[in-house]
């Protein structure tokens, strides 16, 4: 099996390292954004069956949380593509082992397998195709 790594490792280098850039600067907003809402939530008497308002701050604080959550894995697989960049295993599918297109490694740079072998994974076949 050759070893078909992207030619050019120094941009793929920098386009991760600004993903992961902004992915910190995202979670530093959305860390701002749910300590603000936590902090209005503690100025106010909260009573969320009788307050009309409670029920939409916990909804609002929830999404933050969930936007917070993928923020913080999205970091972690860049730093895992940034360790395959540096053992020479980037761009290749850990499924079979096949080259990852680099149109897939465009949209999404720490892709760890190819469209078939994600389309493959364990609980994707029940799934409906995703709509753009």
């Amino acid at each position: 099996m050759s070893r078909q790594v992207p030619a050019d490792h120094e941009s793929v280098r920098a386009r991760l390292s600004a993903r992961r850039a902004d992915t910190q600067a995202r979670i530093a907003a959305l860390e701002r954004d749910f300590e603000a809402i936590v902090e209005a939530n503690a100025l106010v008497a909260v009573d969320d069956e009788h307050d009309p308002d409670g029920s939409s701050t916990a909804f609002e604080r929830a999404h933050v949380a969930s936007l917070l959550a993928q923020a913080r894995d999205q970091l972690v697989a860049l730093d895992q593509a940034l360790e395959r960049l540096e053992q020479d295993e980037y761009g290749r599918c850990e499924g079979c082992g096949e080259a990852i297109p680099a149109e897939r490694l465009e949209v999404r740079p720490a892709a760890r397998t190819c469209v078939r072998c994600a389309q493959a994974a364990p609980g994707r076949q029940n799934r409906p195709p995703r709509r753009l």
